[in-house]
């Protein structure tokens, strides 16, 4: 038996798929991220109830958002600290956590 030979055209070798994505017309193109547009979404209703002097609760943003507990901590950890570079505090008093972004 032969092994089988990819009959794909010259062309289609030197040009690879990924460089499309580069184009600014291309749906895969990455955007600049804009800095001063607000949250939307329940993100947007997640980030004002942080930036209360109190913060919130993570029954609080359950509550507001819809979203599981588990859910909210991902949402704090990697959008709000990570991706829109927030210092968000975490305190405990007695057995209830309340977070709140700094400043």
């Amino acid at each position: 038996m032969k092994a089988h030979q990819s009959k794909a055209p010259a062309a289609a070798l030197t040009n690879p798929p990924a460089a499309a994505a580069n184009k600014p017309g291309h749906k895969g193109a990455k955007r600049p991220p804009s800095k001063s547009a607000a949250p939307s979404g329940k993100l947007g209703k997640v980030v004002p109830l942080l930036k209360r002097p109190k913060g919130a609760t993570i029954a609080e943003l359950t509550k507001a958002t819809g979203w599981q507990a588990h859910s909210v901590r991902g949402a704090i950890s990697g959008a709000i600290k990570k991706k829109l570079k927030l210092a968000v505090l975490s305190e405990k008093v007695g057995e209830v956590r309340t977070y709140r972004i700094k400043g």
